[in-house]
């Protein structure tokens, strides 16, 4: 059962929360509820999602995405914490929703209506984004963390210079080996990548 007295619920008592939650959107978003009906929870929330060895730590991850697609705004004060936490985590089914958060991230930042992520989000928090991103990219992740790395890898791309050659090069290296969603999603990238090269 969820623990009833969100208050003061620590980083052990949501663990035992999370115990609860499984693959269902369900039981995901009514976490995530919690969370959004109270913010004070998201420090610890990410802290078991960045206990990165530890498998209860990938229910965290889901939660936080679910929570991210909400109120991206809570994780505004934790940007230091979570953007130097990235690169640790390894788990599959922990780095999707990760890369995914990025994603929401980046693609707040480079929106053309203001928004609050563009004062928050620093070059500092920008340039761990885009290291994890290609850790992301280069390693033996799933497809779906891929792709959301590549969004997030062409828009940081538009303000840092060195990024959108590593990111051709890299797609171009690892296309042939790539499954079928990977090509698509790297013929796209790379297709933008040419016609910002042209402006």
């Amino acid at each position: 059962m969820l623990v009833q007295n969100y208050n003061f619920m620590n980083s052990e008592e949501l663990y035992e929360s999370l115990n609860y939650i499984d693959h269902s959107r369900e039981k995901r978003k009514e976490m995530a509820q919690l969370i959004v009906n109270n913010p004070q929870l998201v420090a610890p929330l990410l802290d078991v999602a960045f206990t990165v060895d530890d498998p209860i730590s990938t229910r965290a991850c889901w939660v936080l995405e679910f929570t991210a697609k909400e109120k991206l705004s809570y994780l505004f004060v934790h940007l230091d914490y979570f953007t130097s936490k990235i690169k640790e985590v390894h788990l599959d089914s922990s780095v999707r929703p990760i890369a995914k958060i990025c994603e929401y991230l980046t693609i707040s930042y480079f929106s053309e209506n203001k928004n609050e992520t563009k004062n928050v989000l620093t070059a500092n928090h920008q340039e761990r984004i885009a290291t994890a991103c290609f850790d992301w990219l280069i390693g033996n992740h799933k497809v779906a963390a891929k792709a959301y790395s590549m969004t997030s890898l062409f828009l940081l791309g538009k303000k840092f210079s060195w990024i959108h050659p590593e990111l051709k090069l890299v797609l171009e290296q690892n296309y042939a080996s790539g499954s079928a969603a990977y090509k698509a999603r790297a013929r796209t990238t790379l297709a933008k990548i040419k016609k910002r090269q042209k402006l």
